[in-house]
């Protein structure tokens, strides 16, 4: 009886055994086809995960979004696409629940298309609450809401042509004999070209536009020098003025800054903003030094009062800059809409 058990025994373990190493590496494969980040602010905290992390050209990607907010927190989560425009939308689902604990937990799935093969980047996401808790402040002084940003997911989407496919092309076949074709009548020329023409038409239009668009288009770069050469170029402030030049001054770089790195700078306080730069892998740590002595002296000036020289203004305006003139390179374009700024831009 003992001896028959045993061999039972064996005969479990030869059938169970590979069927839990399958189980396994289809797990550990699926973990690696997924890019997942968590993002926390207070009492809410972001999960954003994107499956999968290499997708042929012409695959989906499906994005999904988790917010947890404790209890009495209001959620306001992204509205449809926002950060998105880059990518087709094939589907979206979102959906929203209480859990046990009394937690908001609100859910945003995407199907995306990437539009081309390489490196793709889901950039960071917005999500605002407001914080009802008893005993807390709603939102910042100033502000309508808390603000959290998402991590950035970088992912490749791969081509279908293998890597060593071979470019060249064939030879040719060799020479057709000749053949005599009857004369054809021109009027069915005629009517090609008309046609042709018509069928142009709408295209040149649409190019036409597209150019018109093109030259309203500036990069960020030339939109912020455009801005800061019009600020020098009015008289040196007195006294009563320097308030307000360092609003301005300050305004021009934050600006430049969401243009050009995405970074949602007008809408930050200086402290919030300082911590979200120094999260951004597109700014160095000299950059970053360089914009906390820039914004922390603005600030001074426009909160503290304080007076500063002409050696002190000089260093400020040095900084601004140097910080636009060392970052100009990728500079992404943009439409110049106000038809002042767009003249003093040109």
């Amino acid at each position: 009886m003992c001896k028959h058990e045993s061999q039972s025994d064996r005969l479990l373990r030869r059938l169970f055994l590979p069927l839990v190493g399958l189980l396994l590496s289809i797990v550990s494969v699926r973990a690696d086809e997924t890019i997942e980040k968590q993002s926390e602010s207070g009492p809410v905290k972001a999960t954003v995960r994107l499956e999968p992390q290499k997708p042929l050209i012409g695959d989906t990607v499906t994005l999904t979004i988790t917010v947890t907010a404790e209890k009495g927190v209001e959620l306001l989560m992204p509205e449809f696409g926002e950060a998105l425009e880059r990518f087709s939308i094939v589907d979206f689902a979102p959906r929203q629940s209480i859990d046990d604990e009394g937690r908001t937990v609100a859910v945003q799935t995407y199907r995306l298309q990437p539009p081309a093969s390489g490196k793709q980047t889901i950039p960071p996401i917005l999500i605002e609450y407001v914080d009802r808790r008893p005993g807390q402040r709603e939102a910042p002084e100033g502000y309508d809401a808390y603000e959290l940003l998402t991590e950035r997911l970088d992912f490749e989407v791969q081509s279908v042509i293998p890597k060593d496919a071979e470019a060249d092309l064939k030879p040719p076949l060799g020479k057709l004999g000749p053949r005599e074709a009857p004369p054809a009548p021109r009027w069915p020329w005629v009517v090609a070209g008309l046609v042709v023409l018509a069928a142009a038409c709408p295209f040149a239009v649409r190019a036409y536009f597209a150019w018109r668009r093109k030259a309203r288009q500036r990069s960020a770069y030339e939109i912020a020098r455009a801005r800061l050469q019009r600020l020098l170029d009015a008289p040196r402030p007195t006294a009563e003025q320097i308030d307000a030049f360092y609003v301005e001054l300050s305004g021009i770089i934050r600006k430049y800054l969401e243009d050009r790195f995405e970074l949602r700078a007008p809408e930050l306080t200086t402290e919030e903003f300082l911590a979200s730069v120094g999260e951004s892998p597109d700014l160095s740590r000299d950059h970053q030094a360089l914009l906390r002595e820039f914004l922390r002296q603005a600030d001074l000036v426009k909160f503290a009062g304080a007076q500063p020289s002409d050696e002190d203004i000089d260093r400020s305006i040095q900084a601004a800059g140097q910080f636009l003139e060392e970052t100009r390179e990728n500079a992404p374009m943009l439409d110049v809409n106000d038809e002042m700024e767009a003249r003093t831009v040109a």
